[in-house]
């Protein structure tokens, strides 16, 4: 067993080169997810440190996803978010729900057993195609508002508070989407009725304990009558976990209400609301590095076969970005007055993040068919979009005529 100097060493060390990883980041204009991943592959494939536990693995991306997600609730500004609040929740749901219908029926057709072509693996089927697709299908407001940071522009009109409420909102309803999926595939007899009402029940139930949830949180911080203001932080810890402990228990989606709950909790007046603010971001931060430190590191079955993976992750990465994306923003956003080329933005502002790569660990942890695979084609995905949409987002805002310099 490992010394505790040399643990704290290495965690030392792990910790200093993800936050100069996240500055490099930053100023070449790449969110810093992609260093964390790359530090934890290398630490991995080169350290000698490789991680072949996929329940410890999923377990560390769960409770860095609840803390993640709270954050991104408590942090969105209900002034900000109420003049594009119906345009943000349809691309939150409806946005995401048909990017999962298109990519998932695509996924299918090209790794399909009936195919003509499976590409390097097995053939899926229709439900493991959905759920693939349901994994990849939120966007990741840290990766798009570190490319605008280190770009130095804002996006004209309501764009920014629109893109930052449909970045911080459709987390949830992927994870209520990969979640729902796997139980209907691990049942296997199930019906995709019965599907359906497991997924408007866990959708219902998360709400309902996260609204409760946040607004017991505001009472409970304001009568505690605590004598330091960190108590009061940790306090909010314990009622984080009691309320997507409260969710789970109750068969409802705990993300979805953790998240509902930071809505909740960072809209309403709390003691030393500010000083909790800045403690959940600062922890967020930390449940990421540690997440993607620890997902770089995993050892996934038939990872040998990222080659064979290759050309099946460049098509999907492609129609996600050039046909799934844009064709759910027109048709969520038809019914609204944002401009064609305001759409057209939204549509390519679509970057995938943390998220994506923690839900992959799911079907891993339930050990569903190719969950192997999944795992492999969700990490390049996720690398692709940040690298072809990160890098463009910049020039494609000045392009359309929607960007300001700071």
């Amino acid at each position: 067993m490992p010394s505790i100097e040399f643990v704290s060493l290495a965690g030392a060390v792990l910790l200093l080169i993800s936050i100069f990883s996240s500055k490099l980041a930053n100023k070449v204009g790449i969110p810093s997810l992609l260093f964390f991943l790359l530090t934890g592959w290398l630490i991995g494939n080169f350290g000698g440190v490789m991680l072949d536990n996929i329940e410890i693995a999923k377990f560390i991306g769960d409770f860095a996803l609840i803390f993640i997600l709270f954050a991104g609730g408590y942090d969105s500004h209900w002034p900000n978010i109420q003049p594009v609040l119906w345009q943000g929740l349809c691309l939150s749901t409806f946005g995401v729900f048909i990017t999962m219908l298109l990519l998932g029926s695509f996924a299918w057709f090209i790794l399909g057993s009936f195919s003509s072509f499976s590409l390097g693996i097995h053939g899926i089927t229709f439900a493991e195609g959905l759920l693939l697709a349901a994994i990849v299908s939120s966007t990741d407001a840290a990766a798009v508002f570190s490319v605008l940071r280190s770009s130095r522009l804002d996006l004209k009109g309501k764009l920014q508070p629109l893109l930052e409420l449909e970045s911080s909102s459709n987390d949830p309803m992927a994870v209520l989407l990969t979640t729902s999926l796997i139980s209907y595939i691990g049942a296997g007899h199930a019906s995709w009725l019965e599907g359906g009402l497991f997924l408007v029940m866990q959708l219902t139930i998360g709400v309902v304990i996260g609204y409760g949830a946040g607004r017991g949180m505001v009472w409970l911080l304001n009568h505690l009558g605590l004598s330091s203001a960190g108590l009061y932080a940790i306090a909010s810890i314990a009622l984080v976990l009691l309320t997507f402990s409260a969710a789970t228990f109750f068969k409802g989606n705990g993300f979805l209400a953790v998240y509902v709950a930071g809505v909740v909790a960072g809209n309403h007046k709390v003691v030393h609301q500010n000083y909790i603010g800045a403690f959940h971001d600062s922890f967020a931060w930390l449940m990421q590095i540690i997440m993607f430190l620890t997902l770089g590191m995993l050892s996934v079955p038939h990872k040998a076969e990222l080659s064979a993976l290759a050309s099946v992750a460049v098509a999907v990465s492609l129609f996600l970005m050039f046909v799934a994306r844009p064709l759910s923003v027109f048709i969520s956003l038809s019914w609204s007055k944002i401009s064609i080329k305001e759409k057209l933005l939204i549509s390519w502002v679509g970057l995938r993040g943390s998220v994506p790569i923690v839900l992959a660990t799911f079907p891993l942890a339930f050990g569903i068919k190719e969950a192997g695979e999944i795992f492999v084609l969700v990490s390049c995905i996720v690398v692709m979009s940040v690298l072809i949409q990160g890098f463009s987002l910049a020039p494609v805002a000045r392009w359309l005529g929607l960007a300001d310099k700071k």
